[in-house]
């Protein structure tokens, strides 16, 4: 299965919308974001995706995200902590911005993948038998040039696409 993974969006719609894009012209259906989304009227922008996303430390309207989300989708998920299967894969998405939490999920050695994102930095790196991605950030904090992840769960590829400057 090949999914995108993006993160920390801080209401970037152009980049967004730019990634988004970019995912469907690939025949991605399942996009998982990594929190930070910050505007409700980002959420619009999704339709037609499988979303799983959760909830970052910039979301303060995290009740009202969950409704337009599951108006899309009802099987999109949202919320602090993802834990489950994609395409029997075991996957856990959290923002990272909760002390401890990514090592947390790490040592419970039940997942294959965890996706985080909060700091802004792209990440790519198997810690105790779990391969860890951050996708880096689509807005926000510039300490990296913006980027996203295409992710196949199958061949463990991960590739990372910079968003174009003008």
């Amino acid at each position: 299965m090949i999914i995108g993974v993006i993160s920390d969006t801080h209401d970037n719609l152009s980049n967004t919308v730019y990634v988004l894009s970019t995912y469907r012209e690939r025949g991605i259906g399942t996009v998982i974001h990594c929190g930070d989304l910050t505007s409700l009227e980002m959420v619009a922008y999704f339709d037609g995706f499988h979303v799983i996303y959760v909830v970052g430390n910039m979301d303060f309207v995290t009740g009202a995200i969950k409704k337009r989300f599951m108006k899309l989708n009802s099987e999109n998920f949202v919320g602090p902590v993802f834990r489950g299967n994609l395409d029997g894969v075991p996957v856990a998405v959290t923002h990272g911005h909760i002390d401890g939490k990514v090592m947390d999920l790490v040592v419970q050695r039940r997942f294959k993948w965890l996706f985080h994102g909060h700091t802004h930095s792209k990440r790519d790196e198997m810690v105790q038998g779990v391969h860890i991605v951050n996708p880096g950030a689509l807005g926000g904090l510039g300490r990296e040039p913006r980027s996203f992840c295409v992710v196949d769960l199958a061949t463990d590829n991960v590739e990372f696409l910079k968003i174009p400057t003008s």
